[in-house]
């Protein structure tokens, strides 16, 4: 189950992600600046987590081992696809 929860948001996560990055005009090749330090399974986790416990994006950042920046994106990029807005 979480398997086939993991495909079907990752795919409509990539679309948006896409989408996103097509808007503007690039200033770096594709594929260049730093790679995701929260993988998009942890991502999708975080965000569960966030939304069934309530879990503070500060202590979800320390479990995670990242900024707590990166959690909120990862829960803002995360949160549409699964809600289906």
């Amino acid at each position: 189950m979480i398997a086939e929860l993991v495909q079907l948001i990752g795919l409509l996560w990539q679309e948006r992600h896409r989408a996103r990055l097509a808007v503007r005009p690039r200033k770096r090749a594709l594929g260049a600046g730093a790679e995701h330090r929260l993988v998009f399974v942890d991502r999708l986790l975080a965000t569960l987590v966030h939304l069934r416990h309530g879990v503070t994006h500060d202590v979800l950042a320390r479990w995670f081992g990242v900024d707590r920046s990166t959690i909120t994106r990862a829960v803002g990029e995360v949160r549409p696809p699964l809600t289906g807005s």
